[in-house]
């Protein structure tokens, strides 16, 4: 793999997703080359969890950013024969579990998280829109509310992770997600209000986006190219995962109501970044 080509593909993929586009600063830190460092390391991989599922206390039901991700990582890992599964908590498992069905998933992808890591047979975890403690043990959502009471901690997978030499991404896009606690400098700098609330739960790669789907959509983009086969996600696909989401009663983690849409985005808008997605790798795989 020519590491220039990967890595000019991985700036055009980061310059597409992570604009800022919500406002929310985080995807400000956004590295094209810790993207493309960090589908190098799991390309090869053969056994990968990814961990996902937000839970939206106010609104009694998890959010839609996190499935769409998950599930589209899931998806690419096992059209290239590996072991994937989605972890979650109870929470959040039934809307997961919708949103693998309606990506064409396999019917037990998705499973609540084991405690521990210990004989886990992994090589790799992925943290995708997941809740992230903050330096006081507890966790937040965006709008500094604790919902600790709500977030079972599998964040604590990412801390255990290192002593079974297992590989970890952690993607988010507001900070307070596991993974994150890479940037927490940088997010003090740019977020002073939020500081208290920030992760500081760390992974060997994070990727921050302006929406957390986009971030996994990236990754699954540059494994593609790494893969050389496109194991991403297709047109059509983002309204189906979201209708699932909705049905099952996941909600917009901005509005609060069950829609078809993922931070503010609407399915048009989010069907949009997914065929631009694509069209980068077509254009990059001509080389």
């Amino acid at each position: 793999m020519d590491e220039a080509l990967l890595e000019s593909f991985a700036q055009e993929l980061t310059a597409l997703t992570a604009r800022d586009a919500a406002g929310r600063g985080a995807s400000r830190l956004s590295s094209p080359r810790e993207l493309a460092r960090a589908a190098s390391a799991f390309a090869p991989l053969s056994s990968v969890a990814v961990v996902s599922g937000f839970y939206i206390p106010a609104a009694g039901a998890p959010e839609t950013d996190g499935p769409g991700g998950a599930v589209a990582l899931a998806r690419a890992f096992l059209a290239e024969g590996r072991r994937c599964e989605i972890w979650t908590d109870s929470l959040c498992i039934d809307v997961m579990r919708k949103c693998a069905e309606a990506a064409g998933c396999p019917e037990r992808t998705v499973r609540e998280a084991p405690q521990t890591l210990k004989d886990a047979g992994l090589e790799g975890v992925i943290f995708v829109e997941r809740p992230g403690r903050a330096s006081d043990g507890r966790y937040y959502n965006f709008k500094k509310k604790d919902i600790s009471a709500w977030a079972a901690p599998l964040d604590a997978l990412a801390l255990e992770a290192d002593m079974f030499g297992i590989r970890t991404i952690g993607i988010g896009d507001g900070g307070n997600e596991a993974g994150m606690g890479n940037y927490f400098a940088g997010l003090s700098a740019l977020l002073p209000d939020y500081v208290s609330c920030l992760s500081v739960v760390r992974a060997e790669f994070a990727l921050t986006a302006d929406v957390s789907n986009w971030g996994a959509y990236s990754l699954a983009a540059a494994l593609s190219f790494i893969w050389g086969r496109w194991r991403g996600m297709e047109p059509g696909d983002e309204t189906k995962i979201l209708r699932a989401a909705a049905e099952a009663g996941a909600v917009d983690g901005i509005s609060g109501i069950s829609e078809l849409s993922v931070d503010g985005f609407g399915a048009p808008a989010l069907e949009e970044m997914v065929s631009d997605i694509k069209a980068l790798w077509k254009r990059a795989a001509r080389g």
